[in-house]
């Protein structure tokens, strides 16, 4: 059974960071590509990174301009997304999944950007 666990996520001021976290477990994580999403109030569910199963290729969403940074540990089965620089518009609830249409994703946690 796959299991995707965020953490990581909280409140943080404009300008601000935060280092999210996504454990997984009940499929090969080593072979498998990973993705963030979010998903903004009133939006839907929007690509901010992907990264192959070396991780040796990443993208990133276009909003993204450089300042998020998505790594993976496959000997802890782990994702992690680095966001530096977080605006308002960064509010969301995000999600890792294990999967590009994001039908298999982790419970999501809550970032929230204000001053």
């Amino acid at each position: 059974q796959v299991q995707l666990v965020e953490s990581g996520g909280g409140l943080v001021q404009p300008g601000g960071s935060l280092r999210r976290s996504c454990v997984a477990s009940g499929f090969r994580f080593e072979r498998t590509w990973m993705y963030w999403a979010r998903r903004a109030p009133g939006k839907g569910l929007e690509r901010v990174a992907h990264i192959s199963a070396r991780g040796d290729f990443l993208n990133y969403g276009d909003f993204v301009n450089g300042r998020f940074t998505v790594s993976r540990d496959n000997a802890k089965s782990t994702l992690y997304l680095q966001m530096d620089r977080l605006t308002p518009e960064d509010t969301a609830i995000y999600y890792c999944s294990n999967d590009a249409t994001y039908a298999s994703r982790g419970p999501g946690t809550q970032v929230t950007v204000s001053s």
